[in-house]
């Protein structure tokens, strides 16, 4: 018997499958040339106006609704200041105190990762949010690039309650 307690709750990003990106009309696209579905808004350029993307608040809403998640009635756009190296902005544009679905649940169940049994229950969420994501570093060896393409993704971000108390229930 181990002296620890597991708790484990997950974060997860899953990009919104939108024609354009979150704030702007430049492509989503997987695969283009670096730095291809760039424009003004997405590198963060002075005086531009993000506009939001509404097929990516309607992904939002329905996996809300999927999870049998509260909808809320308002919401807002926050910014998380902090550095990537690949990030235009050094902050990015998220939802912190007022996402767009919350208290949710989802079904856990079946086989683990190490092939044990779980028993089917219901882990809670916490929130489901949208954000942006930030570019990607490529390394070539001697040098490194930065490839914009990947900036302003629609990101839809699923946090759950720290319900979980191993790795077969985190895998399930």
């Amino acid at each position: 018997m181990s002296k620890y307690n597991v708790i484990i709750g997950l974060e997860i990003h899953v990009q919104a499958l939108t024609e354009s990106k979150v704030f702007c009309t430049c492509k989503n696209e997987f695969g283009a040339p670096s730095n291809s579905n760039v424009c003004a808004v997405c590198l963060a350029h002075p005086g531009v106006l993000p506009v939001v993307n509404r097929e990516a608040i309607n992904q939002i809403i329905k996996a809300g609704l999927m999870t049998d998640s509260e909808i809320a009635l308002y919401s807002k756009f926050d910014r998380k200041s902090y550095f990537y190296p690949d990030q235009p902005k050094n902050y990015q544009i998220t939802q912190f105190d007022l996402p767009f679905a919350a208290n949710g649940k989802i079904p856990i169940g079946g086989k683990g990762l190490s092939g044990e049994m779980i028993e089917a229950r219901d882990i809670n969420m916490e929130r489901i949010h949208l954000e942006e994501d930030v570019g990607k570093s490529v390394h070539h060896g001697t040098h490194s690039t930065v490839d914009y393409n990947r900036a302003g993704v629609p990101l839809l971000e699923t946090v759950s309650m720290p319900e979980m108390h191993s790795a077969d229930e985190a895998y399930a």
